[in-house]
């Protein structure tokens, strides 16, 4: 027994010293091992870095190297993957980790607001028209700033927009352009636009130049590559988009179902090899000739024949077939593949064509995708999923698609319609991301009239603006401010003015009257005002130019305001009557006095006129009501060109209430019934000048319609032929029964 313990003692002795050698000598050959490693990596330059202590890589002398914390998951035995060779070498993924918070230098804006400051264009560098459009909206925007020390935001105007190393549009050089300026300052609180980035064969995202700690405002980003909350994903758009106004979307009926001949086109290149090829190449298989035509062709490129396969003279025979605008305007839906790159012109064409967007462009970053919901306007596909497509658009609910055409045209108009309304997006995005206490929310950015209208400065509670009444369930104000602008001296107590004042006062919907006085002389005494029921406050105008009637005054405590010229000669019935319709139109413009715009062919030219027609397209200020925002909009959104003009003139500035106020609710104003026909009255020959018998009055009118419509890139004015009239107006019942007596009375 004993000789059988000491037996299993020695053989578990002789097992353990046997393992003890056999991992001792593997760690002694791993560790040689190692060391031969780390002598060759000494020899080639390299260095790999053991897991417990991170240093910088550096792959050779000349590339810069990765910063430590990109290191932290590394396993210094594996090679470094394809991926990471890629973000080692490419400039876009130096601030990878860039977030407002961290990037970007806040002080500056709570400073000065937020203001864009575009370098000076320097003496030899070629700029593309499309950067120039992109240059031209900033410095047209109420954002611009000549002063760099009042800048929150930097712009370059070196062309970055085209960074394909074969386009003619090229910018060599960029990189050492960028370091020599002098507010450069590693890219902080710079904004950089992009289109095209990368060349033949893999077109990377990469802009060709070290961005530092700056925005991208980049198309076809990626979702890997986008950086939330920081960059902004812009739409791909051709250098003939306009650069301000733009076309209206092209949807006309709201018909359900929506008769279209179509249900999904497509018509663009197919490319045989290389990057994005897959998806346009497989096209074919869904494509049915009736209902789904998607159409690809091989002819494009110098040497397309070279490559062409078996299917090139049949896809190319079928393409010539079929007019791209004529399947464009008659489909219902429209396949957005993506091209050589993620991003693609197909995206805006579908937008404007009412025609809703099916995206098959995976990893793509839809454009103002921080703000926009795309699920309300587009179909977002899956390139692993082609052949399901047509069966899962044929699925979607007649309502549901004509929800969704109605918001691709909104979509459209608000943001995309122009280089300047993409810009002025981009911007209003980054201000509501410094600003976040009165940031937009999604309701303001996916409805009508849309973010670039609604600014978060006048208030940050929806039921301040005149569009979101029905969303909160409020119903309009009851009572509105009369705001009277008088700019003849008080000489005698029979004129209009005070009448006027009388009347207003009598409506049971007048909560104040406000006397705006832009009159040389001196405020009359208080005892020349006549005694009424509400308060009558009399305050100066600003410099007594005729933009000051639209400032947002203080004292102006009501959502409605009624404005009315001096010599407005109007009945308490009247002044009831219009504010009661105004009630159910609080965004519109609803009065009396009206006139019309017209294309005067022969000048090539937009005409004026005051005749009394069947239709109209503007009502003037001088007998009007109109939410209060629209003072805030008319002071803050206008340029100052366009105001100067006005108080230079002493005129037109109630045809630019009217352009403002169309062009943002792209609906005419409403025009109501009156007792008698409206007159502009002569006013007194005291006065510093009678506008209205000035021959040159309605010569400036004809200019003003031009200059304004200048500005806004195009007509925003539309013509209307409805007339709102009192129930029972002018019907052979007695008068008792009537609620709007006075106005049937002459």
């Amino acid at each position: 027994m004993q000789a059988k313990k000491r037996y299993f003692i020695l053989l578990s002795a002789g097992s353990c010293l046997a393992l003890l050698f056999y991992f001792g000598g593997l760690q002694f050959r791993a560790s040689r091992s190692h060391s031969r490693r780390e002598e060759h990596s000494g020899r080639n330059g390299l260095h790999h870095p053991s897991p417990d202590h991170f240093w910088p890589r550096f792959p050779d002398a000349l590339r810069p190297f990765v910063p430590w914390d990109q290191l932290e998951n590394e396993d210094s035995s594996v090679h470094i993957s394809p991926r990471q060779k890629r973000d080692a070498n490419s400039s876009i993924y130096k601030g990878k980790k860039c977030r407002m918070e961290s990037c970007f230098d806040f002080t500056l804006c709570k400073k000065n607001g937020f203001k864009v400051y575009v370098y000076p264009q320097q003496k030899g560098e070629k700029i593309a028209e499309s950067y120039q459009n992109i240059l031209a909206a900033i410095e047209g925007s109420r954002f611009y700033t000549s002063d760099p020390s009042q800048a929150c935001l930097f712009v370059l105007s070196l062309d970055t927009l085209d960074r394909d190393q074969l386009s003619p549009q090229y910018v060599h050089n960029l990189r050492s352009k960028v370091q020599s300026l002098h507010l450069w300052n590693n890219g902080r609180n710079h904004l950089i636009f992009n289109l095209y980035s990368g060349t033949w064969p893999d077109y990377t995202e990469d802009v060709g130049f070290d961005i530092g700690q700056a925005m991208l405002a980049k198309a076809s980003i990626s979702t890997e590559n986008f950086r939330p909350n920081f960059d902004v994903s812009i739409p791909l758009f051709s250098k003939d988009h306009p650069r301000t106004g733009g076309e209206r979307g092209f949807l006309k009926f709201n018909t359900i179902p929506p008769l279209r001949k179509y249900m999904l086109v497509f018509k663009g290149k197919r490319y045989l090899t290389g990057i994005g090829s897959d998806t346009r190449n497989a096209l074919y298989h869904v494509h049915n000739g009736e209902d789904v035509v998607l159409l690809t062709t091989c002819k494009h490129g110098k040497d397309w024949q070279k490559h062409k396969d078996s299917r090139c003279d049949r896809d190319n025979t079928e393409y010539e077939k079929y007019d791209y605008r004529e399947m464009l305007h008659n489909a219902t839906f429209c396949l957005v593949p993506r091209g050589r790159r993620l991003g693609s012109f197909r995206f805006l064409e579908a937008l404007q064509a009412a025609c809703v967007p099916v995206m098959l462009s995976n990893g793509w970053e839809l454009p103002f995708s921080e703000v926009i919901n795309w699920n309300q306007a587009a179909v977002i596909g899956d390139e692993r999923l082609l052949l399901q497509i047509p069966s899962t658009i044929r699925s979607i609910h007649q309502d549901k698609i004509l929800a969704l055409r109605q918001q691709t045209q909104f979509l459209w108009e608000a943001y995309f319609s122009s280089v300047e309304k993409i810009v002025l997006t981009t911007l209003e995005i980054i201000q509501d991301r410094i600003f976040k206490h009165i940031s937009r929310n999604s309701l303001i950015w996916n409805k009508h009239p849309g973010g670039l209208f609604v600014l978060p400065q006048y208030s940050s509670y929806l039921g301040d603006f005149p569009y979101y009444y029905a969303n909160l369930g409020l119903k309009p104000p009851s009572k509105f401010t009369a705001v009277i602008h008088a700019v003849t001296p008080l000489v005698s107590q029979s004129q209009p003015v005070l009448k006027l004042v009388v009347a207003a006062a009598k409506s049971q919907y007048c909560a104040q009257i406000i006397v705006l006085w832009n009159c040389d002389k001196p405020l009359p005494a208080k005892h020349r005002w006549p005694a009424t029921a509400v308060p009558v406050i009399v305050i100066e105008g600003e410099s007594k130019v005729m933009s000051s009637r639209f400032l947002p005054y203080d004292n102006i405590v009501t959502d409605a305001v009624l404005s009315l010229d001096e010599d407005t000669v109007l009945s308490t019935t009247e002044v009831d009557f219009a504010f009661t319709v105004w009630q159910s139109f609080p965004e519109r413009i609803v009065g009396y006095p009206a006139r019309s715009h017209f294309w005067d062919n022969s000048k090539e030219r937009w005409g004026y006129t005051s005749k009394w027609t069947n239709d109209y397209s503007m009502v003037l200020t001088g007998a009007a009501i109109y939410h209060k925002y629209y003072h805030y909009l008319y002071t803050h959104y206008l340029p100052a060109s366009l105001k100067n003009m006005v108080d230079q003139l002493a005129n037109c500035e109630d045809i630019l209430m009217n352009f403002l106020v169309s062009a943002v609710t792209k609906l005419p104003p409403i025009k109501v019934t009156q007792k008698k026909q409206y007159k502009e009255t002569m006013m007194g020959q005291t006065s510093r000048a009678s506008r209205w018998a000035d021959p040159d009055h309605f010569a400036q009118r004809q200019s003003c319609m031009n200059t304004f419509a200048s500005w806004f890139g195009y007509m925003p004015l539309i013509h209307s032929q409805m007339r709102l009239d009192p129930v029972l107006f002018k019907d052979q019942v007695s008068i008792l029964r009537k609620k709007y007596r006075d106005i049937e009375r002459l």
